[in-house]
């Protein structure tokens, strides 16, 4: 009878712990108050300048962007994406970005392919100031095919109590800003991956009116917007409400913020469309609305500032668009 032990069984725990030294060997970014390093039971992490600190916290995954990255080979970006759908969205509540961990199931341990991964990891905490302090990783054969794996993200920020933008403060007359996305961010990719399949597009074609293959546009990773709300914050912007713009586009997203008794009017045309959501609108003719309740169109961050902070707001981040205003009614949003 042939000897039974955990390697035999799929799970290579030699394999694990050359994974965790990968990690460690990166240049990851350590401020001072974290207190130790990767690889330990637990993080250590120290608040203590804090007067009356809050703790922001949030949890999620890249979806089946992930399909498409494991179809064509490319793991590069899907760990700056896992990095930003939790970062921003803990950002909406005017948080900075305290600490990351990540979570990886597989089905085999690829140290090449997880590499990849966590490199992307590590290049988005940069990005968001955030610092990776730990994770687990679990490889789980029969659970999951030797060549899928998937990831769950966890950031945590900070913010005084009396700092935390909620949205209580919006009323009519403020103004609507807007943050360009990067293109599809992590959202919608059941429907695209439906609409490659059932349109017969391969995802190494070159499609009007690109000039390179689908998956590159499909894989730009998703943006973190810590800087640029770090910029506004720092300068005296008062921001009244921030949406981060993921499932359920505009539409869903923006009301989740709005006291009751206002609604945001959109002026789509001060939207500068690019060509991955002109390209699905081609192809899937869903209704206008439907496409702005799926997708980002564009922008992935909305910030809701008064009037008077408008010209200051420009000045210190050019990039922003004005989209609109807070108008008295039901609470919701119309597309204009």
């Amino acid at each position: 009878m042939d000897e039974i032990d955990y390697k035999s069984s799929g799970v290579d725990i030699d394999r694990g712990l050359a994974f965790v030294d990968i990690i460690r060997k990166k240049n990851l970014y350590k401020p001072p108050y974290i207190l130790d390093s990767i690889g330990g039971f637990a993080s250590l992490v120290s608040i203590s300048s804090y007067k009356d600190p809050v703790l922001v916290s949030s949890t999620d995954g890249v979806g089946t962007k992930l399909l498409i990255a494991q179809r064509v080979n490319i793991h590069s970006t899907v760990g700056i994406d896992l990095v930003a759908m939790g970062v921003n969205d803990v950002l909406v509540y005017g948080a900075k970005p305290l600490f990351f961990l990540d979570y990886i199931a597989c089905g085999r341990l690829n140290l090449d392919v997880m590499g990849d991964v966590i490199q992307g990891i590590v290049t988005g905490c940069e990005e968001a100031e955030c610092p990776l302090v730990g994770g687990e990783t679990a490889e789980m054969p029969d659970f999951y095919p030797e060549d899928r794996y998937d990831l769950a993200g966890f950031a945590v920020g900070i913010v005084e109590r009396e700092e935390i933008i909620n949205g209580k403060s919006i009323k009519e007359g403020d103004i609507i800003l807007g943050l360009p996305s990067s293109g599809l961010h992590s959202n919608g990719f059941s429907l695209i991956r439906k609409l490659i399949k059932d349109r017969g597009l391969s995802l190494d074609g070159i499609y009007p009116p690109f000039n390179r293959p689908l998956y590159e546009e499909l894989l730009i990773p998703t943006r973190i917007y810590w800087k640029q709300l770090k910029v506004l914050l720092e300068n005296g912007i008062k921001i009244k409400g921030i949406a981060h713009i993921t499932g359920g586009g505009m539409v869903d997203n923006i009301p989740r913020i709005l006291p009751e008794g206002v609604f945001a009017y959109i002026n789509t045309e001060n939207i500068p469309h690019k060509p991955i959501f002109t390209f699905i609108d081609k192809m899937l003719k869903l209704p206008r609305e439907e496409m702005y309740r799926t997708f980002n169109m564009g922008i992935g961050m909305i910030l809701i500032v008064e009037p008077e902070d408008r010209e200051k707001a420009f000045g210190l981040l050019p990039e922003l668009i004005e989209l609109g205003e807070i108008r008295s009614g039901k609470r919701g949003v119309t597309i204009g």
